[in-house]
């Protein structure tokens, strides 16, 4: 049986100049997919964070938080 580890989560969230990226071009509306963040090795941070979500089709989209945290930057 394994231990299950869970996930550290820093107090402060600061993205990466490559999390905002995405994130802004999510919020213009250009798609992201699975198979392209992972080749552009994006980080699970923003899944984890629920910055953004993954549909039925495998592509990521932009959440509420997401968006409140670009208009943070």
């Amino acid at each position: 049986m394994q231990n299950h580890v869970p996930t550290y989560h820093a107090p402060v969230y600061e993205p990466t100049v490559d999390e905002l990226a995405v994130l802004k071009h999510l919020e213009l509306g250009q798609p992201v997919s699975l198979e392209s963040a992972a080749r552009e090795h994006l980080s699970r941070r923003l899944l984890e964070r629920g910055l953004v979500e993954v549909d039925i089709e495998r592509c990521w989209s932009i959440t509420e938080a997401g968006r409140a945290v670009i208009r943070r930057q």
